[in-house]
């Protein structure tokens, strides 16, 4: 008799833990289920094995090799094509023709006596006989009605309970004649319990069943995953345990070679500890599988859970019916709540939290002190915080998603009170578009309306909201910086960016999920606003001396970039009397991720139509008109940093007594061109919220006139530069002339989290006798020059800028610093 282990399943019901291993290889009592299986056809003295492989087969080979390790002699049969389970034993016949064959899954766990169903087979000379069981619900199994002598005489696949018959199910275990192969069709996807058995029934062949004792689970889900170890504990299923049995009395607990466990460890149930596991003091264990290799640190319970070969788990972590897989670290404080499952080679950070029932796909990170609410699948990490610097931004579709988007807009919803209004816009990508109607969604369902602008440039939403009398707003856009990301920023009832308190109490919300939901007759209105830009363009003209602009007989050359200033921006410049030509000026929403890979490319053909034209400037806008880049009447195109300093002095030049505010990682040049300078903290909503300032900038192309509104404006600023340009009679490129050259070296320096605190506390007490500035950062001068430490808010990393009179010794001077950072590390 000749053994036939079927282990070519996709294990897609079980993923994420087979996302990296075939379903046969998911360890049960820390040896693969499979070799269970093995052991048992050994039992039984079948010890000539087929193995039919498919998915992932080379780590199935590797692991059995010859099978000589096992006592058996195993042969691998690699399947070409799915051809379900009749169709690929037939692909073996070639090693099966000679003698009768036991056909028995890879991915189940039983004690059933094999030679009793040999036997059975055998004395009623069947072609085929069904091993059979009985289940209290089967209705998920093949239901098979016998006789009295166990003839087949109905067959039905996986019953509705109309359809019952019987609790007589089909466990996939199968005694075969050689000459079933007579029956099977070749290279064709054939079912034995779908195809070949009531095919062979209609024929009144020899089809029996045999009503086996003991015990059989399918392992077909993560459900039934955790359950077969509960059994095993409990006794209901024999299988061999590796490592010694320990002498505690109504305990099970086996412990392997190699292992150091502290005397005050709690043992409770069953325990199974592999070889060479550390476990520290004051451990609770109950019903636990330890694979090999793990670390357990102090304090820290674990309940009814599976934990994969060499997991590291920290101080004070508290598991409960979960499953943890190979390689993943489970830092201190971590609390995974019943059910969360954590895949391959993760990471869990300290004092992190996962929700009920969440599963984490392999290689995946969760931040330090994040909660996870729902699977982390294809994304790269899970954060503490929703927002960062660009409000809540992640990866279209996948981070992003519209159930996220829905209970986000839930979270922010529950922030007004019921019968409030907000404004939501978004860019022209269909993926925004997706994501602004999940988001209204969820407003609406707080109680709280919406006046949706649709697709519209940022500047316009945000000076909408101060309009109208809107309580808050949000847009969504394809971020800027990272065409695959969403950016989704939240305003307040004057178009700023959120406070950092009010995105506080919508991520406590969102985590928390008890956000309150409107009675159906309490749900928001919905409504469409029609005369946004009419707003937008009266407060425009009304702070712009449009006579000024006209009367100076400007020729001007501007690239929308396909974007969405191309819809309001050409009827503006149009209402000057001027001569302007305008270059990408139709929204293309597929156009626009040239922009973003083509910056330099475009700016280079608008500076030669410059030049060729005789223009007297050239602006770009980014898609979300926010951006400004600006080439001169001479071609040259000015960098961003160059390009503040450059607007400030001609403002400077202008109206003398004006002041500007800029963040503190601006050049110091700006300082010898201005009277008056406010120096500013990085953070977006820090330059919004300056106040009694004629001009902000932000050195990355972003300038804020807040006598117009609080908010980057990239049409207004090119409107503004000609209007200055008029009043003072200046060309740009005489004032290029004029600005002095400046050096300033950048770098990104990685940082753990956990260190940056630690090292900005080490900074300051380095710098305690120097000439320290504390805006943003820790700003140190050394006489003209200085030196900027600024932690990235969202990211692992320093910030370090350096100026000096070269930039060789700009480099130098923040290479010293970050020298002293990487010491600390």
């Amino acid at each position: 008799m000749k053994g036939v282990i079927m282990a070519g399943g996709f294990g897609t019901r079980m993923r994420p833990l087979t996302c990296n291993i075939p379903k046969p290889m998911i360890p049960v009592m820390n040896v693969p289920v499979m070799e269970h299986i093995v052991k048992l056809l050994k039992k039984h003295e079948i010890t000539d094995i087929v193995s039919i492989l498919y998915y992932q087969p080379e780590i199935i080979r590797n692991y059995f090799q010859d099978g000589s390790k096992f006592g058996v002699s195993m042969t691998y049969v690699l399947a070409s094509e799915n051809y379900d389970t009749a169709g690929s034993v037939k692909n073996s016949q070639k090693y099966l023709k000679d003698e009768s064959f036991i056909i028995i899954s890879g991915d189940i766990l039983t004690d059933f006596d094999l030679n009793a169903a040999i036997k059975f087979h055998q004395d009623r000379k069947a072609l085929a006989t069904i091993t059979l069981t009985r289940v209290t619900n089967p209705l998920a199994f093949g239901i098979v009605i016998i006789d009295e002598r166990g003839k087949v005489v109905r067959f039905l696949e996986k019953p509705s309970w109309g359809e019952v018959f019987s609790d007589t199910i089909n466990t996939g275990i199968y005694i075969l004649q050689p000459e079933i192969f007579e029956y099977i069709p070749k290279e064709k996807e054939y079912d034995f319990s779908k195809d070949l058995f009531p095919s062979i029934l209609a024929k009144e062949m020899e089809l029996y069943g045999y009503v086996a004792k003991g015990y059989w689970k399918d392992i077909g889900d993560l459900e039934e995953y955790r359950q077969v170890h509960y059994d095993i504990f409990k006794g209901k299923v024999a299988v061999d345990i590796l490592g010694k049995r320990q002498n505690y009395i109504g305990k099970e607990v086996w412990i392997d070679e190699n292992c150091q466990a502290s005397d005050s460890v709690e043992y409770i149930d069953g325990v199974v500890v592999g070889k060479n596991c550390k476990i520290g003091k004051n451990i609770k264990l109950q019903n636990v599988i330890l694979g090999n290799g793990c670390i357990v640190e102090d304090n820290t319970k674990i309940i009814n859970s599976i934990i994969w070969n060499e997991v590291k788990i920290g101080r004070s972590v508290e598991l409960r019916e979960n499953v943890i897989g190979k390689n993943t670290q489970i830092l201190d404080g971590a609390y995974l709540q019943e059910k969360a499952l954590v895949s391959d080679e993760c990471l869990i950070g300290k004092h992190s939290s996962l929700k009920d029932n969440v599963k984490i796909w392999p290689y995946k990170v969760v931040e330090d002190g994040a909660v996870l609410l729902t699977s982390l699948i294809w994304g790269e990490r899970w954060s503490k915080n929703l927002f960062g610097k660009y409000g809540v931004v992640g990866l279209a579709n996948v981070e992003i998603t519209p159930e996220f988007a829905s209970k986000l807009g839930a979270s922010y919803g529950a922030t007004f009170t019921k019968g409030s209004s907000i404004i939501t816009s978004r860019d022209h990508h269909k993926a925004c578009r997706m994501i602004n109607r999940a988001l209204m969604s969820g407003v609406l369902s707080t109680g709280v309306n919406v006046r949706d602008l649709g697709a519209i440039p940022l500047p316009v939403a945000r000076y909408q909201i101060g309009i109208t009398g809107e309580q808050g707003g949000l847009h969504v856009r394809r971020s800027p910086h990272a065409p695959n990301q969403l950016e989704i920023s939240f305003f307040d009832s004057k178009g700023l960016d959120i406070p950092v308190k009010k995105e506080k109490a919508i991520t406590q919300l969102f985590f928390r999920e008890d956000f309150r939901r409107a009675d159906i007759g309490d749900t928001g209105n919905l409504s469409f606003p029609y005369r946004t830009m009419e707003y937008y363009k009266e407060g425009f003209f009304d702070k712009i001396d449009k006579n000024l602009i006209s009367q100076s007989d400007f020729k001007i050359v501007v690239d929308y970039g396909f974007g969405g200033a191309s819809t309001v921006s050409p009827s503006i410049f149009g209402s000057f009397e001027c001569e302007v030509l305008a270059i990408n000026s139709h929204l293309d929403v597929n156009k626009i991720n040239e922009v973003y890979t083509k910056t330099n490319a475009m700016l280079q053909q608008l500076s030669n139509i410059v030049v060729t034209l005789k223009a007297d400037v050239g602006f770009m806008l980014d898609s979300e008109a926010e951006r400004i880049f600006i080439v001169d009447d001479k071609g040259r195109i000015l960098a961003d940093s160059f390009a503040l300093v450059l607007i400030s002095s001609l403002l400077a030049q202008t109206y003398p007594e004006s002041n500007v505010a800029v963040p503190v990682n601006i050049t110091r040049t700006i300082e010898k061109l201005v009277k008056k300078v406010k120096r500013t903290k990085t953070a977006p909503r820090a330059m919004m919220e300056e106040k009694d300032i004629v001009m902000v900038g932000n050195g990355t192309g972003g300038f804020i006139f807040p006598q117009f509104q609080p908010t980057f404006d990239a049409m207004y600023t090119a409107v503004k530069v000609l209007e200055l340009m008029a009043k003072s009679g200046l060309k740009l490129s005489e004032l290029v002339n004029n600005i002095p050259p400046f050096f300033i070296a950048y770098e990104k320096v990685p940082c753990p989290w956990e260190k940056k605190g630690e090292i900005m506390r080490e900074m300051i007490e380095f710098t305690k006798n120097e000439n320290v500035e504390l805006i943003d950062g820790i700003k140190v001068y050394h006489k003209e020059d200085w030196v900027l430490l600024i932690p990235d808010a969202d990211r692992p990393f320093f910030h370090v800028y350096a100026e000096s009179d070269s930039m060789e010794k700009a480099k130098a001077l923040a290479y010293n610093y970050i020298d002293k950072i990487k010491t600390k590390l």
